[in-house]
């Protein structure tokens, strides 16, 4: 039996840093084989399900493309076996040119020592 491989929070806090940079290349290289990702919005109680390294990646670009200049700042990161949570500030302005800025978080699922489950929230602003 392959020994579990310990996340530790600085893959989390790399991971962000690689979003901020909008680096789907080395983003990529956190999720394991066979990844699930869930936005937020979409049209099931789970939002936007991608499962799959490649439907992964479209729907991470999507998120690149629909808020140009997307940023996570204010960030809070925790591990505890194979979960871990990230809390963040995404700040940005979308393609019809509102400005966003909202608190969220995402619940991570992880295998050996890659993201096997990235699920994201965000508060509704109103």
């Amino acid at each position: 039996m392959e020994a579990e491989q310990a996340v530790e929070v600085d893959v989390l806090k790399s991971l962000l840093e690689a979003f901020n940079r909008h680096d789907l290349d080395e983003i990529m290289t956190f999720f394991g084989d066979d990844p699930v990702l869930e936005m937020p919005r979409g049209s099931h109680p789970w939002g936007h399900r991608a499962d799959g390294r490649e439907e992964v990646r479209k729907s991470l670009a999507m998120r690149f493309e629909g808020i140009p200049d997307v940023h996570y700042g204010e960030d809070r990161h925790f591990v505890c076996g194979r979960r871990g949570v990230s809390e963040w500030l995404l700040t940005g302005t979308d393609r019809g040119g509102r400005k966003i800025r909202v608190r969220g978080c995402d619940l991570f699922e992880f295998d050996r020592g890659k993201i096997a489950r990235k699920d994201s929230y965000w508060k509704i602003v109103e």
